[in-house]
């Protein structure tokens, strides 16, 4: 019997270790600020967490998302394929995936002076 293959590689796809810790953060971004910044925590109308950022570049083109991505990444100390958008991209409230900390690791690198 011989085996048909197309000759194609099947398409890879990243994985994340199941053992790598992952982190989600909500965010109330505002676009169009003096200065890229970290306002600090504050909590939404349902009780929850979310921290405030403030970046310069206006929502055109998804540059505030990019630039908060940036900010973000550069806080942690992580690269910044570690952080990304998840959901919100077109709203002021976002949901971050941080891959490589803990939720407890992620509150306190942004928690510090």
């Amino acid at each position: 019997m011989r085996s048909i293959s197309s000759g194609a590689s099947p398409t890879k796809v990243p994985s994340r270790s199941v053992d790598a810790p992952l982190a989600d953060l909500c965010i109330r971004l505002t676009p169009g600020a003096a200065s890229d910044r970290i306002d600090g925590w504050d909590v939404d109308a349902d009780g929850r967490p979310i921290l405030k950022v403030r970046v310069r570049a206006r929502p055109i083109e998804g540059e505030a998302n990019a630039d908060l991505l940036k900010l973000l990444a550069k806080t942690l100390k992580l690269p910044k394929s570690a952080v990304s958008l998840e959901r919100g991209g077109q709203s002021r409230v976002k949901r971050i995936a941080i891959e490589g900390l803990s939720p407890d690791e992620v509150r306190a690198r942004l928690s510090a002076p």
